[in-house]
């Protein structure tokens, strides 16, 4: 079980210094638009992944004309306090766990899972497929730490790879031999990331299928479709097929970075078929899925951090959210709202007591 019972924010975003404390299974997060309700959210995602949920750019999570943020965190995991750090200071960036600095940022991924569901989630609909393939990845790294460190290696040497096709130019010397080393390594730590995503999808869709008929009220059949060219072919016979193309357009061009999945509605693409409350039913599914799946797997709930759903779906679906996620399998919540009444009314027929804060 997560609890997380402090937190204090010094110099993130619109907070100068401040401190929440929290002693409820239910948190309910209230204040006006642009009072930082979000911030606060994201200052708690950020404990828990070394990163900002909204944003890769620590100038943007650093309140203005400042150095720097900190960030500090009480947590109790399976009864046991912890007490997480994340400090930036002159773009220099520190975590540590019970006063124990990290020497790699990716070993604290997956100690503390939370999941997210916000407004920006539109975009792994809506949005290209490095949206998607995030998502699945930030999944897939609470679950399995071998995958993050494959991911990392390949994305690093894909990047050497690629400044390597951007050079040649100037270079004046035959590639093939640094190529043939970088293809090497391509597929040694990018086969596995594409068995990890084929073979957790086809366990994953019934259940994003289960929680889509309950919040949406009704049955249609949704399925997730994975697009990875390794489906098709051996990785190393693709670089190698693809090389004169690659050279010709400066960049890599097969590999699991280029990976889609296609979101379907009775087989017809969700992007441009469903309606929007069909749309937005399909994301709560793919995020409590998500909660479901990672709390099978640590044998506890993650942090579930809700914003602005009331403005996101109608009542009938707030109330099936609100039902489900005050149940026996859930943890701590923390949920935004414009409106402190409407929070309280919506938690008035479950027997949780939820705790006001108001920023």
């Amino acid at each position: 079980m997560l609890h997380l019972k402090k937190i204090s924010l010094v110099q993130f975003k619109n907070y100068r210094q401040q401190q929440f404390l929290f002693d409820k299974r239910v948190i309910g997060i209230t204040g006006r638009n642009g009072a930082g309700k979000t911030n606060l959210l994201d200052a708690i995602y950020y404990l828990c992944f070394t990163r900002s949920y909204f944003t890769s750019s620590e100038s943007q999570n650093t309140q203005y004309q400042t150095n720097g943020f900190r960030l500090e965190g009480d947590i109790t995991r399976n009864g046991q306090s912890e007490k997480i750090i994340c400090t930036v200071k002159d773009g220099k960036k520190e975590i540590s766990l019970n006063e124990e600095k990290y020497d790699r940022f990716s070993r604290h991924i997956g100690q503390f899972p939370a999941v997210m569901i916000a407004p920006d989630d539109a975009d792994i609909i809506l949005g290209g497929s490095e949206e998607r393939r995030k998502w699945l990845d930030t999944l897939l790294s609470q679950l399995y730490p071998d995958y993050l460190e494959h991911l990392i290696t390949y994305q690093k040497i894909l990047l050497q790879r690629n400044t390597l096709l951007k050079n040649m130019p100037t270079a004046g010397q035959n590639p093939d031999h640094l190529l043939d080393v970088f293809d090497l390594q391509l597929v040694r730590h990018g086969t596995p990331v594409f068995q990890t995503r084929q073979h957790f999808l086809t366990t994953f869709i019934p259940q994003v299928q289960q929680l889509y008929d309950y919040i949406a009220g009704r049955h249609e059949v949704v399925n997730i479709r994975y697009q990875c060219t390794l489906q098709e072919a051996d990785f190393a016979a693709q670089l190698q097929q693809a090389r004169f193309k690659d050279m010709q357009v400066q960049r890599t061009t097969a590999g699991i970075h280029r990976d889609d999945l296609l979101f379907l509605l009775d087989d017809h693409l969700m992007k441009t078929s469903a309606s929007q409350g069909q749309r937005k039913s399909f994301l709560f599914a793919l995020k409590l899925a998500q909660f479901e799946v990672i709390r099978q797997h640590k044998q506890f709930p993650p942090l579930l951090l809700l914003d602005d759903i009331f403005e996101k779906l109608d009542q009938d679906r707030v109330n099936r959210l609100i039902t489900l996620v005050t149940g026996d399998t859930y943890g701590q919540v923390f949920i935004t709202d414009t409106h402190a009444d409407r929070l309280l009314q919506a938690f008035a027929a479950t027997s949780e007591t939820i705790r006001l804060i108001e920023v």
